[in-house]
């Protein structure tokens, strides 16, 4: 592991505090009258996903957390926990429970290649595609004119999440999933 010190927090690096991954949000370096210079520092915990405010000083020094990244195969969900295996073993199978996976594990669809991110042999966070294609399952008819509004009706995906699509959206046909969001972006392919 590499020591860090407080001119090395940058947006997005991740080091280690107390046992716990933290990644900078957010970076300002601040010198007040007749003071020494202090690092302001929001920060996101990766395990718990709280974000704090803290103030560095120029003597402190950090570990550089020891993230691992694997590609994993998603397998199903089940009972509240996603279950993934090795990306080219699918039968070394583990499950992950759905605060880790996060609501853009509504948009895996069987066997989708997603990479999980590991911190201490743990797995921390599951990162899924931004932008996954989807089959409409299932999209009620749009009503003519109502189009005031931006014209949006609920559509359930073949994965069962349901996201508000166009009118023009038809059962069967293929759309894009912004995964960060949890909205349409945009119909792929018309049935």
């Amino acid at each position: 592991m590499s020591t860090l010190g407080y001119n090395d927090l940058r947006k997005g690096v991740v080091f280690d505090i107390d046992g716990a991954p933290y990644e900078v949000v957010e970076y300002a370096f601040v010198r007040m009258q007749q003071r020494k210079a202090v690092a302001q520092v929001k920060m996101k915990n990766l395990m718990t996903g709280k974000v704090v405010s803290r103030n560095f000083h120029q003597n402190e020094s950090f570990e550089a957390a020891d993230m691992e990244r694997e590609t994993i195969k998603f397998l199903y969900r089940a009972k509240g926990d996603s279950w993934f295996s090795e990306k080219n073993d699918p039968s070394k199978r583990f499950s992950v429970s759905e605060e880790v996976v996060g609501t853009a594990g509504n948009f895996l669809k069987q066997n989708t290649d997603v990479s999980a991110v590991f911190f201490n042999e743990k797995i921390i966070k599951i990162e899924v595609p931004i932008k996954v294609d989807l089959m409409v399952k299932d999209a009620p008819p749009g009503e003519r004119g109502n189009t005031a509004q931006g014209g949006m009706k609920l559509a359930e995906l073949e994965t069962g999440a349901k996201v508000n699509v166009p009118l023009f959206v038809n059962t069967g046909d293929v759309v894009r999933i912004n995964t960060d969001t949890g909205e349409y972006t945009e119909r792929v392919e018309k049935n």
